[in-house]
């Protein structure tokens, strides 16, 4: 199809910059770690949570010129894994007393991970621990949004959680085993949301039939839509629950785990945590890998491939999902990555069989209408690619990067008018105040290549994240797994974040989101503002304080502005301080 190319234009104003000098005796000293015993090919290691502190302080520290080996664009990583990224800028940070910061930061997450290198370097005796305790507080005053596939979310990366106006509560704990190459890891939590009044049966009916071109009729109940009256919640979920063995730098694991499969913070346009986990087979290369000579070129890479079951679909019902992704370095400051994502399957279309696997693993072009709708359909398939890059000259200051996402072709590279963008660019520290950073994402999922002479999209919200035979796209069990954007959609979001130690930040954060009229009629509008306090208390105590104030306009569900307000307070006990 034919487009118009779509461009995003992020322009940086460089100011003088001022390199500190001397060494304060108020930080501590990164200790001298033995990292010489640590086997990679015969130790198993679990998966950090997505939502720990510890990936926004080491984002910090690679955007301040360290941890050159991460992948950003491939987390969650293990405790391992991040052990000997630490390990490889050891004494850069130790030696540089130009950043007490990053020494600062070095220390907190090497005192993390530092009993998993004690296993190692003993004699992986196993053992497990009791991670965390926690209590999260939710108070919503007003009516929410909680559609990501049409009219917008209200609280995004979520993992997909219930909530309403009202008192709504998450309650649960972790834990985790490792013994020589096995690990395994639960997190569990009982989840409570109030009744609401949902969308009316003509609403539910117009974007069922109309939008998403799904029968209403003969599917009158869809996780997609939140047709009232919605009951109160009170469910235990399984949040993440896996087993992995430790193969030659993979996790070759099945269960329940965490995926962000790009370098943004906000969002992944792929997939991210914005839906509940879902139940699958994965294997990770989690540590670096090099091949002769092509190496050369493109540095170390790293892989990860998982399969598994979606679910709250009715149009197919149950199909299941395949991501692959390859991410490069072929330098210090510049990362990028390729991933593919196929939706195939589903009860009354095509079996899910090795043989219809493989038909979708190794298609990688057109089919016909009629083979779409047959037993032989290769299934929904989408491509993203990303990069992020340290700017030369100002490698400890600035980060641009960029996630973006196709349908029906194999990368945005070859497709850019057909693809959705998520650009972003963190500045890592201001002159003056080495303290505070910020950081700038746009998100746009309307291809130019899709619209009318007056620039209106014709799509009507069916192309990216909608395909013909899989209505309901990638979703599980309602929410969109990418973008929190949603289907023809703009948007962005900004974050302005102080740092009081590498375990404890006050931030500010503003998002924006907009539907396009010729998706939902009168189209929709989230202006979000929020204040974040994140505090350690008694180094076993954090404490978790959000207040989140939207405006919102959705003429087809409620006339007039709306408003609502989010007050959080979250408690985690750490019980197994070092």
């Amino acid at each position: 199809m034919k487009a118009n190319f779509l461009i995003v234009v992020l322009s940086v104003t460089v100011v003088s910059l001022h390199n500190a000098n001397g060494q304060s005796t108020n930080h501590p000293t990164p200790p001298n770690v033995d990292f010489t015993g640590v086997d990679t090919a015969a130790a198993g290691s679990t998966y950090v949570p997505m939502d720990s502190w510890i990936y926004p302080a080491l984002d910090r520290l690679h955007a301040l010129g360290y941890l050159d080996t991460a992948f950003l664009g491939l987390r969650p990583w293990t405790r391992l894994s991040i052990a000997h990224m630490l390990e490889r800028d050891a004494d850069r940070i130790e030696t540089d007393t130009g950043n007490d910061e990053a020494r600062d930061i070095y220390a907190a997450v090497l005192h993390e991970v530092q009993p998993d290198l004690d296993r190692v370097n003993g004699t992986l005796h196993p053992h497990a621990d009791l991670e965390s305790v926690y209590t999260v507080l939710r108070g919503i005053i007003g009516t929410p949004l909680r559609d990501s596939f049409h009219l917008g979310q209200s609280i995004i990366d979520d993992y997909g959680r219930p909530y309403e106006g009202g008192f709504n509560n998450y309650s649960g704990f972790s834990g985790r085993a490792e013994a020589g190459r096995f690990s395994l890891y639960f997190r569990g939590e009982f989840q409570h949301a109030p009744s609401a009044a949902g969308y009316s049966p003509a609403l539910a009916a117009y974007l069922s039939n109309t939008v998403d071109s799904i029968p209403f009729a003969q599917n009158p109940v869809q996780d997609t839509i939140p047709e009232g009256p919605i009951a109160t919640a009170n469910d235990t979920r399984i949040m993440e629950a896996y087993l992995s063995y430790h193969l030659l730098g993979h996790e070759v694991s099945i269960g329940k785990s965490d995926h962000w499969m790009g370098p943004d913070q906000g969002a992944s346009m792929l997939w991210s945590n914005n839906a509940e986990d879902i139940y699958d087979f994965e294997i990770n290369r989690v540590e670096p890998f090099r091949i002769p000579l092509l190496s050369k070129l493109l540095g170390p890479f790293r892989y990860d491939f998982f399969v598994g079951s979606l679910k709250g679909h009715t149009y197919p019902n149950d199909p299941w999902v395949h991501v692959e992704k390859v991410s490069f370095k072929p330098t210090r400051d510049l990362e990028f990555g390729f991933d593919r994502m196929v939706i195939w399957g589903g009860k009354g279309h095509e079996p899910i069989t090795l043989h219809t696997f493989l038909k979708s693993f190794f298609s990688f072009q057109n089919v016909s209408a009629a083979e779409k709708n047959s037993p032989q359909d290769p299934g929904a398939r989408f491509g993203t690619f990303d990069f992020s890059y340290r700017l030369p000259f100002l490698r400890r200051w600035v980060t641009l990067y960029t996630d973006s996402l196709v349908h029906d072709d194999v990368s945005p590279i070859s497709a850019p008018r057909r693809s959705g963008v998520h650009p972003g660019l963190y500045l890592a520290r201001f002159p003056g105040m080495e303290h505070l950073d910020l950081r700038i994402e746009g998100a746009n999922t309307e291809p130019t290549s899709h619209n009318n002479p007056d620039g209106s999209p014709i799509n009507n919200g069916q192309f990216l994240y909608w395909e013909t035979v899989q209505r309901q796209g990638p979703t599980n069990k309602g929410f969109l797994v990418g973008d929190w954007v949603g289907r023809e959609g703009k948007g962005g979001q900004a974050w302005l974040t102080y740092h009081l130690s590498p375990q404890e930040d006050i931030q500010f954060m503003y998002r924006n989101a907009k539907a396009a009229k010729v998706f939902i009629p009168g189209g929709t509008t989230q202006n979000d503002y929020s204040v974040q306090v994140r505090k350690r208390v008694m180094k076993t105590i954090e404490i978790l304080g959000t207040v989140q104030y939207e405006g919102w306009k959705a003429p087809i569900y409620l006339t007039g502005p709306q408003s609502d307000t989010t007050a959080a307070f979250q408690v985690t006990w750490f019980p197994n301080p070092r």
